[in-house]
C-alpha cells in the first residue's frame, strides 16, 4: 500500500486541491484509494460530500492516522491520500511518519516558498521521500514557465528541495470541477488541466516505484530524505 500525504505549513498552497484531482485521477475497484481529511477546515470532506457517491471513501482524522492507514492496509486499499493542516501539529508529524512519500505544494511567491523549509526539515528527520509541486502557477506561454516560477525553482534549489519538473496552473477548470464534486479529469478530460494532472501523476507514480525499488531512481522526482 502506498501513502502520500500533502503536507505545507503554509495555508491556500493546494493541498486539498491536489489531494482531490489526484485521487479522482487515481481510485477505480482495481486500485482503490481511500482520502483521509485530518485538516480541521474539511475541504477534502466537503468535496467528497458533493460528489455523493462515497467514491472514493474517506476517513476524518483530528490527531493521529495511523490507525486509519493500517485499517486500510488490512482492507486492501492501494492507495492512501492524507490531506494535512497548515501547520507542524501533531498529526501532520504523524501522517509524514507514515507516509511513502510526501508531496509540498507551494504556490510560486515568496512566502509559500519560504514556508517550505519548516517541512522539508520534517521530511528529513522522519528519513521519508518528498518533493515539492510548483501549485497555482501562472500558465506556460509558448511553453515557457514565468519568471516567477523560475525564481521559485530557483529559491527552493537553495534548500536543496526537488522540485517536480512542470507545475500545475492555475485554471479555472481546477475550480469548477471540485464545485461539482469532480477531479478535472471527470470535468474535463482533454484539457490543459487535466494534462497537468495526468502528468503530476505519472511523476508521483515513477518515484513509488523508485522508492519500491521496482524501477530505476533515475529521473524520479522526489528526494531520499538522508
Amino acid at each position: 500500500m502506498n501513502v502520500i500525504v500533502f503536507a505545507s505549513r503554509k495555508g491556500g498552497s493546494g493541498k486539498s486541491t491536489l489531494a482531490a484531482h489526484l485521487a479522482a485521477h487515481v481510485h477505480k475497484a482495481s486500485k482503490p484509494c481511500l482520502l483521509i481529511d485530518a485538516d480541521p477546515q474539511g475541504s477534502l470532506s466537503l468535496w467528497q460530500k458533493l460528489r455523493g457517491t462515497n467514491e472514493p471513501p474517506i476517513r476524518v482524522a483530528s490527531r493521529s492516522v495511523s490507525e486509519i492507514v493500517a485499517s486500510a492496509k488490512r482492507n486492501g486499499f492501494e492507495y492512501v491520500f492524507i490531506d494535512t493542516p497548515p501547520n507542524m501539529s501533531a498529526v501532520v508529524e504523524d501522517a509524514i511518519s507514515n507516509a511513502t512519500m510526501v508531496i509540498i505544494p507551494a504556490r510560486p511567491g515568496v512566502f509559500d516558498v519560504d514556508a517550505v523549509q519548516e517541512t522539508v526539515a520534517l521530511c528529513r528527520s522522519s528519513r521519508k521521500p518528498y518533493a515539492v509541486v510548483i501549485n497555482g502557477a501562472p500558465a506556460l506561454r509558448n511553453d515557457q514557465e514565468s519568471p516567477i516560477v523560475t525564481m521559485a525553482r530557483a529559491a527552493l534549489a537553495k534548500f536543496r528541495a526537488p522540485v517536480w519538473g512542470g507545475q500545475v496552473s492555475n485554471r479555472a477548470d481546477l475550480l469548477l470541477a471540485l464545485a461539482h464534486g469532480e477531479g478535472v479529469k471527470e470535468y474535463n478530460a482533454e484539457g490543459r488541466a487535466a494534462s497537468e494532472i495526468n502528468r503530476l501523476w505519472a511523476a508521483i507514480d515513477k518515484s513509488i516505484k523508485a522508492i519500491r525499488g521496482t524501477v530505476s531512481s533515475a529521473g524520479a522526482m522526489h528526494k531520499q530524505a538522508a
